[in-house]
């Protein structure tokens, strides 16, 4: 089970959808979690996940962590497919609690009440590739993947 969460290729693709990824899902986490880049910071986001938006306490904390600190984990390339699969469901969510209604389009214009859902396909896309392929070239579990068969061979 161990050699598969980790396994991975060499692939420069993977490291490229990987670093990407979390380049685009860190600033948005570190506005909900520090109030960076014009955001509310730990307390404003709380208070809207719980209030505004219903959610409970504990989704809404799991939330702040995965975008903020789990993004400078994916970073690493350290449990690429777990997080990729967390990013999958997390997308989902947002898409179906806050999004879906107002369409596929971002709100580039200001022509619309909302943000459409197109920013979470290609989040979901990115996730997905993730998840059936690994962390690629350079990640923390490509060297996981190399510990574990050495360690599997040596019994």
């Amino acid at each position: 089970m161990k050699t598969k969460l980790f396994q991975t290729t060499s692939s420069w693709t993977n490291l490229v959808l990987r670093l990407l990824l979390a380049g685009v899902i860190f600033p948005h986490g570190a506005q909900k979690l520090f109030g960076w880049f014009g955001g509310y910071g730990f307390e404003g986001t709380m208070v809207y996940f719980t209030e505004t938006v219903g959610l409970p306490w504990l989704l809404g904390f799991l939330v702040i962590l995965l975008e903020a600190l789990g993004s400078i984990v994916l970073l690493a390339g350290f449990a690429t497919r777990i997080l990729a699969a967390s990013y999958i469901l997390l997308a989902i969510g947002i898409v179906i609690t806050s999004h879906l209604q107002y369409g596929f389009f971002m709100n580039w214009y200001g022509n619309q009440p909302g943000e459409g859902i197109e920013f979470f396909i290609l989040w979901l896309g990115m996730s997905i590739a993730l998840l059936l392929s690994g962390g690629g070239r350079y990640s923390a579990d490509k060297y996981l993947s190399r510990v574990i068969t050495e360690q599997a061979h040596s019994y």
